[in-house]
């Protein structure tokens, strides 16, 4: 019986099963090409002075772009980080933690501790605090 159930898994895998993925795949591609080919057929392509300017969020470039960027800009981000992994990996221990027990918990203490080393890095930088 058991040879039997095996069998029937390893011939149920083949590659007609695959058949719906490919044509929705070719669905989505061919949407994409479709729709991109028809506004580039059908916009407009007039290439003013003003079109062709670089700005960034709606203001004219000053200067140069690779002028030194204060360091908080990247304490904020590392701040960012800490926050959405802490969020990422709190909420699947929330909806488990009955299942995983004491080494769920003891695991879950150890990445608080070290988001908590994280943290106090990022106060010790003084990314919280805005005015110099």
């Amino acid at each position: 019986m058991n040879l039997f159930l095996l069998q029937t898994a390893v011939s149920s895998n083949n590659t007609a099963n695959y058949l719906p993925i490919a044509l929705q795949l070719l669905f989505a591609l061919g949407f994409v090409v479709l729709t991109l080919g028809a506004t580039h057929l059908l916009g407009p392509s007039r290439k003013t002075s003003d079109k062709l300017e670089n700005f960034e969020s709606g203001i004219e470039a000053v200067g140069n772009a690779r002028q030194p960027v204060a360091i908080k800009y990247f304490l904020v981000a590392i701040l960012f980080v800490l926050f959405d992994v802490e969020v990422i990996f709190f909420y699947p221990y929330a909806v488990n933690f009955r299942e995983l027990g004491w080494n769920g918990f003891m695991a879950v203490l150890m990445f608080v501790g070290f988001f908590l080393c994280g943290f106090y890095y990022i106060i010790k930088k003084g990314a919280l605090q805005w005015e110099d």
